[in-house]
């Protein structure tokens, strides 16, 4: 990506902090699993997105007047044979178009003379453990020269909010990156897929860690630099459970599998779920559950475009699985009543727990909010039906072309009083990666087949 990007980036910060503001964005710090050894390391997101910089042990600051410094680690070649290339601050501003570069060794002595006689000071809140109190540390030194006329910061103010408003609509690079990540996570899991049916038929032990290394060899061969997330590869009653961390169980002939797994490409994650007979093909009670949770999708894919409100994928969803698990039984209707009642008691709850989608971006939970910005103010008060607990409503986020987000319904069945028993064990999740656009929506993610027929035909090549 082009430096200007990044450029533009700072501008737009720059220009909401007031002139005399200031802001505080560090990257991740290095994390040891164990003894001489680190996990692999991520940077930090809201850093990346306004430096384009990936080295750990790194600052960046802005100013109301639109300067940006960066704080790096010095150049030591002696370091640099063990850890690897640094760029160091003396190449900094023209490899990454700052405006000046220090050693991040100088951070304490520089940043109490940046923060003097600014009257704000921004930074991620509830991030950055120890963020917080490093930043009074230096506003104490800068308070210690008030007798000599210096001014301190009156306000500390949550940089978040002007860093997820921006984060949240996708520039057309932005999107390009996530429409390859998409396809690559997609070949990841049909080779899933494939892989699953001819163990199957050549009578081998297949495991959920197979399927596991299949995915992650497709996500490496296609470029990317890790997974997005930890892959949850859920065999049988496993896909019932929601954030499935096993990988070690065997995969039978006659269950289902769910793959939820996405890539991570230069920075900006996929996030694909798909559910498929381990053998290649669907029983009867299977396919009727699949077949439900795919129209709710399409009711969900339906309902996503501009102009629209976020919760509306997710009420379109709900209404078609209420439907549906009146009429295949997993509910009996003269115990919950209509389908209207079914989605007023929240009695789809047992088999449908979560929401049908989340922003998806640099991180595969997004940042951004999910109330309406303009309608902030506009609160109702609800009671849930199952809970009891009041909860305050505001108005869902209104939908514009370039956000990014899942649709993602499901059915988990485990086995309960007057659940009948074909359905017991069966867990189902479909979700894809969709931009939002002005008539619509894009799925990014459909690489991979969705439909019970294809899903079988793809399983028998």
């Amino acid at each position: 990506m082009s430096n200007s990007i990044y450029a533009e980036r700072r501008a737009r910060v720059a220009s909401q902090l007031g002139k005399d503001g200031i802001a505080l964005i560090p990257t991740a710090p290095e994390r040891p699993r164990n003894r001489d050894s680190d996990f692999l390391y991520r940077h930090d997101s809201y850093f990346y997105y306004l430096t384009g910089f990936r080295e750990p042990n790194a600052w960046l600051v802005i100013t109301g007047d639109g300067k940006s410094t960066l704080f790096c680690a010095p150049k030591d070649l002696e370091r640099e044979i063990w850890d690897g290339y640094r760029l160091g601050p003396e190449a900094a501003p023209a490899a990454l178009g700052v405006d000046a570069a220090h050693s991040v060794a100088e951070l304490d002595a520089q940043l109490p003379k940046l923060l003097e006689n600014r009257d704000a000071v921004w930074y991620p809140f509830a991030i950055h453990e120890g963020l917080e109190a490093r930043v009074g540390g230096w506003l104490n030194q800068v308070r210690a020269r008030v007798r000599y006329g210096a001014l301190c910061p009156e306000q500390q103010r949550d940089l978040c909010a002007i860093l997820d408003e921006m984060r949240l609509v996708k520039d057309a690079h932005e999107q390009d990156i996530m429409r390859r990540a998409g396809q690559i996570s997609a070949r990841g899991h049909v080779r899933a897929m494939k892989l699953s049916a001819r163990m199957l038929r050549e009578g081998k032990d297949v495991r959920e860690y197979h399927l596991d290394a299949e995915l992650m060899h497709e996500f490496r061969l296609g470029g990317s630099q890790s997974s997005a997330y930890n892959s949850i590869v859920a065999a049988g009653s496993n896909a019932c459970v929601l954030h499935y961390r096993s990988d070690t169980a065997p995969v039978r002939n006659g269950e289902l599998v769910l793959i939820d797994a996405g890539c991570e490409l230069d920075s900006y994650a996929s996030d694909i779920t798909r559910t498929f007979p381990a053998n290649g093909k669907f029983s009867g009670p299977q396919r009727a559950l699949y077949e439900l949770v795919l129209a709710s999708q399409e009711a969900a894919v339906a309902a996503t475009r501009a102009g629209a409100r976020f919760i509306d994928p997710h009420e379109a969803t709900v209404k078609v699985l209420a439907q549906g698990m009146l009429d295949v039984g997993l509910l009996d209707k003269n115990k919950v009543g209509s389908v209207q009642d079914v989605i007023d008691n929240r009695s789809y709850f047992q088999f449908y727990m979560h929401r049908t989608g989340h922003w998806l971006g640099m991180d595969v939970h997004d940042c951004g909010s999910y109330v309406e910005p303009s309608q902030v103010g506009e609160v109702s008060e609800r009671k849930d039906p199952l809970s009891g607990e009041i909860i305050k409503n505001r108005p869902s986020r209104v939908l514009k072309p370039g956000m990014v987000l899942t649709i993602e319904p499901g059915i988990y069945v485990r086995p309960a009083e007057g659940v009948p028993e074909r359905f017991h064990h069966i867990g189902i999740r479909i979700e894809d990666d969709a931009i939002v656009t002005e008539s619509g929506c894009d799925l990014i993610s459909r690489g991979v087949p969705v439909k019970p027929d294809e899903i079988e035909a793809l399983m028998r090549g």
